[in-house]
């Protein structure tokens, strides 16, 4: 059993989950606590199918067979009674976990529909029957997951739909035109797509390959991973098995030969070749392509010359597309390949398309047929245009519109992911030709295929977190005065936080530290900022700057009413906010803020 155990604990910690409980035959492992991590539910099934293999391979006298259950939502965690580093979570995630582990067959993950639907086409699964929870509950969909999906990159896997057409980016587009119209003569071009998370990099290259469909030409595809950023040259492997047609039922010996096929060329250099890309794949070779012993370095330089020459022996019978995806996330071994392509490439008719988030700095000089798109928020304009692709054309309510483009403030991911939300909850109605608004618009309508990513983003912030939740119990934007008369701690304390807070960019500053005004990047980040607080948590800070701005900021108190009865409302201060509502709206009738029927 202890075996087991550790077998858990090695596996959880490599996927950066929380053992939560060890006791018998059952384990209890929590992905996204204490940090949430952008990628939650996808660790949380690659740790299942490596458990099931870890356990498998141990040497124990019986053999084990492991059951999984994986189920995703939102937990209650607090302190237990138990020791003092104990702690406990309630959820219906947690009873659907277990519930699903009682009911997984042998050597076998079942997920949630839910879940599915975060991973996306990562892994391939087969439908089962609905878990039935309770008599008045509605069956829970569940899905066995038979093994990993190789041949999708993050952008395919994660595109539940197909695409919507490509708006607001004309530009980038004609500079990727000309661009490959230079590679196909000869003079060969790397294109590098910067931009933060949901801005459209993956859905702008998507479009440029869909439009080189009926032309000739080699494509190959490398995807960086945020589970294997230390795994040397993890996505040039990946794409020499899609390449070779590695399926999971191959023998080493069927590995083998489609490898050697794969790499067929001029007698003299195949054979090395061979041998090099083989020990890459951890394929044993037999002697005819046994090389001389090479020193770790030796190899390292011979394996990248010889991925190189296979490069190179492509291009000339075709032009290529070498498309990386994700940048941000490959190895250094990975990135050291890259840069030597991109000194190659001039001399071959090539095009390499990189896209990358802000983070990553190319270790490549400034070169002539080196290009930088850095990719923007959509105008107004074209946001709104991407909603009326979401909804299919027919128009949704000018609230709801009005509230979708604040929200998501021209990200393109966020306006998608919304518009959706909204449509599935119960707010709207659709009609002949038009969508009526039958609820009111949910105060922190958070999409579920983003949470993970903005909590991730929160958690990362560390002591800066509580200033960011503190900023979005006051609103989209905060005075330094205001937050300073809120916060716990001494003013040193704060202004460190704040400068990790402007630092992430989840928060921007205009004015001097002691006079500034902070505004969050995204409606989105504070919205899951101000849910990650628990009900008593939102009511205090509400008290809290309730108390401040009739205390220490008379003016607001006096000229925008509404601003106080919001934060008495939410602390529970009934009878004082029912009277500032009232002010607030005596105000608006005086300044002839209200609109006027139109006329019949």
């Amino acid at each position: 059993m202890s075996s087991v155990h550790r077998a858990c604990v090695d596996v959880a910690a490599h996927f950066r989950g929380l053992v939560a409980r060890l006791l018998g035959d059952s384990v209890l492992i929590y992905f996204g606590y204490e940090e949430a991590q952008e990628h939650d539910p996808e660790r949380a099934v690659r740790a299942g199918l490596e458990l099931i293999g870890a356990i498998s391979n141990l040497a124990l006298p019986g053999a084990l067979h492991p059951h999984v259950g994986i189920a995703t939502g939102v937990l209650m965690v607090g302190i237990s009674a138990g020791p003092p580093d104990a702690f406990a979570a309630t959820g219906q995630a947690l009873n659907i976990a277990l519930r699903l582990q009682s009911a997984a067959p042998s050597d076998s993950v079942l997920i949630t529909g839910r879940t599915r639907e975060l991973v996306g086409d990562f892994f391939d699964y087969q439908e089962m029957e609905p878990l039935v929870l309770a008599d008045d509950a509605a069956p829970v969909a569940v899905w066995r997951v038979t093994g990993e999906n190789t041949n999708a990159g993050r952008f395919e896997a994660l595109r539940r739909t197909g695409m919507l057409e490509l708006v607001g980016r004309r530009q980038e587009m004609d500079v990727l035109r000309r661009c490959w119209s230079r590679a196909l003569a000869g003079a060969g071009q790397v294109v590098l797509v910067v931009g933060e998370a949901g801005i459209g990099k993956s859905r702008l290259i998507a479009e440029f390959a869909d439009e080189r469909n009926a032309e000739r030409y080699e494509s190959l595809k490398y995807f960086g991973s945020p589970h294997q950023t230390d795994a040397s040259l993890y996505a040039v492997i990946g794409e020499l098995q899609r390449a070779a047609g590695f399926r999971r039922a191959d023998t080493p010996s069927e590995r083998l030969a489609k490898l050697t096929a794969l790499l067929a060329g001029p007698a003299n250099t195949a054979g090395q070749q061979v041998m090099l890309i083989a020990d890459l794949l951890s394929l044993a070779v037999d002697d005819r392509h046994a090389g001389p012993q090479l020193t770790p370095q030796e190899r390292k330089e011979r394996t990248l010359a010889a991925l190189l020459a296979r490069i190179e022996q492509l291009a000339a019978r075709q032009p290529m597309l070498v498309l990386v995806e994700d940048a941000h996330w490959l190895d250094p071994t990975s990135v050291e390949f890259f840069s030597l392509l991109v000194e190659l490439i001039p001399k071959l008719p090539v095009m390499m398309l990189l896209t990358a988030r802000p983070e990553f700095v190319p270790p490549w000089p400034v070169y002539a047929h080196v290009t930088c798109v850095t990719l923007g928020r959509l105008a107004r304009e074209d946001a709104s245009l991407l909603v009326e692709r979401v909804v299919g054309g027919k128009p949704l309510p000018e609230a709801v519109m009005s509230q979708i483009l604040s929200q998501t403030d021209g990200i393109p991911l966020f306006i998608e992911e919304l518009t959706k939300t909204l449509l599935e909850s119960q707010i709207l109605r659709e009609g002949p030709d038009r969508y009526e608004m039958i609820g009111p618009y949910p105060s922190q309508a958070i999409p579920k295929t983003l949470q993970g990513s903005l909590l991730a983003r929160l958690d990362r912030l560390g002591p800066a977190k509580e200033v960011a939740q503190i900023g979005a119990v006051i609103g989209r934007e905060f005075t330094h005065e205001l937050l300073s008369a809120v916060y716990p701690s001494s003013e040193d304390r704060l202004q460190g936080a704040i400068r990790e807070l402007i630092a992430s960019e989840l928060v921007f500053r205009r004015g001097t530290p002691a006079n500034a005004l902070y505004s969050f990047k995204h409606a989105l980040v504070q919205d899951a900022a101000y849910a990650t607080l628990l009900r008593e948590q939102r009511r205090v800070l509400h008290a809290r700057i309730a108390e401040a701005l009739e205390t220490q900021f008379a003016e607001i108190a006096e000229n925008r009413p509404e601003v106080l009865a919001r934060h008495c409302t939410e602390a529970g201060e009934i009878a004082k906010a029912a009277g500032l509502w009232g002010k607030a709206g005596l105000q608006s009738l005086t300044r002839w803020a209200l609109r006027r029927p139109r006329p019949n």
